[in-house]
């Protein structure tokens, strides 16, 4: 079944990825973008609309004749008080959809914590409650960690393990988590267009296997053919943890920041979620999705290969 789809976030790492899945399974879809000229400049292949999230009044042109609503939009990396931006656009988005005739939204959002929810967490837990309380039915996903080139977690994770010879060990990597492959991804967004619900509905879509922070790090070091050695560091809090990010990854800091924030416990599915409802669907294992992001990293530059390569030197190879 076919569907006409507004996709937001459609210039991001998700949206990116879920486009052309989209369109080959036939459906008509609309992408959303705060600068559509622009946007239609890099990709003249797609059907561009005028949509800011933060704008209301943009709403209802963009939602003309639309089916369903992909949500793939946050304000993480726009700075302080962005929670609350967060919460006002899904509560402009719920009563939209509805307005519009909208059939049904499909949000991604992030895996429930074992503990208190950092500030990046509670925003994602709390838009999927927003958006679920509509009269429009609601398919919320919660992932954790997305394996991919252009995903800002696997970005600082990759970064890490690549460039730190010494790699300094504080308590808080022993938290677990389920990371997925961003093609597993595209097919629980794509079956969410599809799949009977009586109501909104809320599916975590958990990676195949569960590892700590730092099994992910020296599986990826690994990978690259080294074994970094390690210093525990049992005091450093995820806050402190955050500050040296700066000097390591190229991710963007505030990004960053947030999300090791929200280690500070386990964010472990309690079941298999969605799969479950896709039971013929085989999830990428952690260490072939990780080959996969590091094969389409694609070149690096001048400084960043030296910074690389001195770091390999300097860890033991394996």
């Amino acid at each position: 079944m076919t569907r006409r789809v507004l996709l937001t976030g459609a210039t991001g790492f998700v949206g990116g990825h879920l486009f052309p899945a989209l369109a080959a399974s036939g459906h008509s879809v609309v992408c959303a973008s705060r600068d559509p000229r622009r946007a239609e400049g890099r990709h003249p292949e797609r059907t561009w609309v005028e949509l800011d999230v933060q704008r209301p009044e943009t709403l209802p042109g963009a939602l003309e004749e639309i089916d369903v609503v992909y949500y793939l939009v946050h304000a993480m990396a726009e700075g302080e008080g962005y929670h609350e931006r967060e919460l006002r656009a899904a509560r402009d988005l719920r009563e939209a959809v509805a307005e519009a005739g909208v059939e049904r939204v499909i949000y991604l959002g992030g895996v429930a914590p074992a503990g208190p929810p950092s500030e990046h967490l509670e925003s994602r837990l709390a838009t999927g409650r927003v958006l679920r309380g509509g009269d429009v039915p609601c398919v919320e996903l919660r992932a954790g960690m997305i394996i991919g080139a252009g995903s800002a977690s696997w970005r600082v994770c990759r970064d890490l393990a690549v460039r730190l010879p010494f790699m300094i060990l504080p308590r808080w990597l022993e938290t677990r988590s389920q990371p997925i492959a961003i093609e597993d991804v595209v097919v629980a967004l794509e079956a969410s267009a599809t799949i009977e619900i009586p109501h909104s509905v809320v599916y975590d879509i958990p990676g195949p296997e569960v590892l700590s922070a730092k099994e992910i790090l020296f599986r990826i070091a690994r990978l690259r053919g080294t074994e970094p050695r390690a210093i525990g560091v049992p005091l450093l809090t995820p806050r402190l943890s955050s500050y040296w990010l700066k000097l390591v990854s190229g991710a963007d800091f505030s990004v960053a920041r947030e999300l090791v924030e929200g280690l500070r416990s386990d964010l472990v599915a309690p079941d298999e979620g969605l799969w479950a409802r896709l039971p013929d669907h085989e999830r990428i294992a952690f260490d072939e999705a990780a080959r996969r992001a590091l094969a389409a990293d694609g070149p690096a530059p001048l400084r960043t290969r030296l910074l690389e390569g001195a770091a390999r030197r300097l860890a033991r190879t394996t």
